[in-house]
Formats: C-alpha cells, structure tokens, sequence
C-alpha cells in the first residue's frame, strides 16, 4: 500500500470514528460511552463530511441503539484550507436514520419509518407510523420528538378531531398499583 492510498485510508477511518471524539453523540441517556456504529457497508464522501451506513445498520451506545435500513452521520466541515487541501471534518452534527428505525432504550422501544439525531439539541424526531412501547404500554403516532438527556417527549401527528389517526395509547395500571387494597367507602 503507498503512502497516499494509507492517507486516505486512515482520513476514512478518522471520519468514521469522529463519533467517538469529545463531542460525540449521546444516543444514550448521560453516557459518555463511545457510539460503536456497524453495517453491511459504509461509503464516506470525505467532501461533504458525510458517512453513509448502509444494510442494517446499527448504532449503539452504552445500552442504546439506533437501528434502520441507513444511517447517514453528518460532522461539522472544518475551515477550508488556503492549499487547496480538503479541510478536515469535525464532531458529529446529526444522524439521519432511514427506513425500519428502531430506537431502543432499557425502558422503551420506539419504531417509525425515519428518524433524525441533532447531536448539538439532543433531540431525536422519528416520524412515520411510529410505536412507542415502555412495559405494556403503547402510544402511536405520527412524530416522536425526544430529548435525550432529560427523557422528556412528545407525541405528535396531522390528524385532527373525533374518529381521525390521533395520538393514542394504550396504559396499563402498574403491578404496585393493582396490588393495593381498593379504599373503603
């Protein structure tokens, strides 16, 4: 291998575990636990500061995960450089999540069509027929917007009115509460 060709393969890899760096996604709730990002292939426009995880693809931090059919990750482009040279890309500003996205957590799973990860907000939105599962309960809807570091969400969809695709959920009583006695009248 030539010293170019191991350049630009190490340029790749660097891109590639930019999500590692200190600035790095936080899929996962107050973790500072490294995103350990897999698939069947990966493509990196080096130009556009752009890797693209194709065929399961799968991120997980801590014991977090982000799966879809893709996942695009977007770092920050450096300064350009006065030499002509490519400037070198930053931090992690976002992963794209397309088709059959999975976002599974300890105490929820969420499914939806595609989501979007703002690292700079902490917030992810999963739209399109999404199912959000914690226990037994279940609430759908059309746009899920969580923000990870507080757990705080919101459920979303277009419809308006009595007998329209509103949010809906489905909440079971806890096993706590149904062991208690029922109070006296």
């Amino acid at each position: 291998m030539s010293g170019l060709e191991m350049m630009k393969l190490v340029a790749v890899s660097a891109l590639a575990m930019g999500l590692a760096g200190p600035a790095a996604a936080q899929l996962a709730r107050n973790s500072d636990a490294p995103v350990d990002i897999t698939a069947d292939s990966l493509e990196v426009v080096n130009a556009q500061c752009l890797s693209i995880w194709s065929g399961s693809a799968e991120a997980l931090q801590d014991r977090t995960r982000l799966r879809a059919d893709v996942l695009k990750t977007f770092n920050q482009k450096g300064a350009a450089k006065t030499d002509g040279q490519s400037a070198p890309c930053g931090a992690l500003e976002r992963i794209e999540a397309i088709g059959n996205v999975f976002y599974v957590t300890p105490q929820q799973r969420v499914r939806g069509n595609n989501a979007v990860y703002d690292v700079t907000s902490e917030r992810i939105v999963i739209t399109g027929d999404v199912v959000a599962v914690s226990g037994q309960n279940v609430i759908r809807g059309d746009r899920l917007t969580v923000n990870v570091s507080s757990g705080n969400a919101q459920m979303e969809s277009g419809a308006k009115g009595p007998g329209k695709a509103r949010p809906r959920a489905v909440i079971y009583p806890s096993q706590q509460a149904a062991a208690q006695p029922a109070a006296r009248r």
